[in-house]
């Protein structure tokens, strides 16, 4: 309804509704004209209250309006608090190194945007590009990274904690025992050997937990390169609101990197035994969450229009 709302009361609808209204009338056929400006303008309504980012910037609207009014009502800030304790939760049962990280990356992006609004002369968070590094497409791109993070230190954790010498050497000896009892049920002619059906089975479940430490470092590596190429990828569309005074092709990059990570959620998914993470009803707000657990970014130098330098 809110998106409704604002899409009919948008000053350029009014104008271009109010003036098919008078023209319906004064046409002589207002019986048939009335009912198709209706029409045209209920089309216009059900487009632009469903364009996401009309939706992101009604959203952006609706949050200020709540975080600038000290009297809100407390339960309009559970959903914000319910994801805050979320992320926080993941951060501390993360490692110092990874959880220093995901708060760096965090930090750049939070750096880059108020470079972007140095660069066009803003002093806040309004409009153009560095709005859209609150999109819920980054959000969601950060909550992937952190539960990555979240997932790499569950697979170490469980590599470290086995030994696949052991478990090899412990294959190879059960293979041998099954070859000399297969032998001498062969010469005493005992098909249903109840030693030979145990070691089989010690066997299968030896193949097994092999299996598993080879598919546990497939996903390490698969993670490790996840990581790395989300990083990259965040601190890249994060640089745009710098280098690009176009906000729809920034936000455009950001929504197709962000559906273009279906197979790392997928192996995420996979991982939830080990995590202990479930899958989430929707991602919480990273960026506009408060971090008591802060990491600055490296000081990096920015390059902004006539050659200054801002930092």
């Amino acid at each position: 309804m809110r998106y409704l709302k604002e899409a009919f009361t948008f000053r350029w609808n009014l104008l271009v509704f109010g003036g098919g209204a008078i023209a319906a009338v004064m046409s002589g056929h207002p019986d048939v004209a009335i009912p198709l400006v209706a029409a045209a303008e209920v089309t216009f309504l059900a487009g632009l209250a469903t364009l996401p980012r009309f939706q992101a910037a009604i959203d952006a609207k609706a949050h200020g309006e709540t975080t600038g009014d000290a009297e809100a009502a407390p339960a309009a800030r559970v959903p914000n608090q319910a994801g805050r304790d979320r992320i926080l939760d993941v951060l501390k049962s993360l490692s110092e190194d990874r959880r220093s990280r995901f708060l760096r990356l965090r930090a750049r992006c939070v750096e880059m945007a108020r470079i972007a609004n140095a660069v066009r002369g803003e002093t806040r968070d309004t409009g153009g590009a560095a709005t859209e590094l609150r999109t819920p497409a980054l959000d969601r791109l950060l909550w992937v990274f952190l539960k990555l993070l979240l997932s790499e230190q569950a697979i170490a954790r469980f590599l470290q904690a086995t030994d696949e010498s052991q478990i090899d050497k412990s294959l190879s000896d059960l293979t041998d025992k099954v070859a000399k009892r297969t032998a001498v049920v062969a010469e005493k002619d005992r098909p249903d050997d109840r030693l030979l059906r145990s070691l089989a089975d010690s066997v299968a479940t030896a193949t097994l937990r092999k299996d598993n430490v080879v598919k546990s470092k497939g996903n390490a590596e698969f993670v490790a390169a996840e990581l790395d190429r989300l990083e990259n990828k965040i601190q890249a569309v994060t640089e745009m609101a710098v280098s690009h005074a176009d906000p729809n092709e920034m936000s455009s990059k950001i929504d197709a990197i962000a559906d273009g990570i279906s197979q790392t959620e997928e192996t995420i998914r996979e991982l939830e035994n080990l995590t202990g993470m479930a899958a989430d009803a929707e991602t919480p707000s990273i960026l506009d969450s408060e971090m008591p657990l802060t990491a600055r970014p490296p000081a990096t130098p920015v390059v902004v229009a006539g050659g200054k330098r801002s930092r």
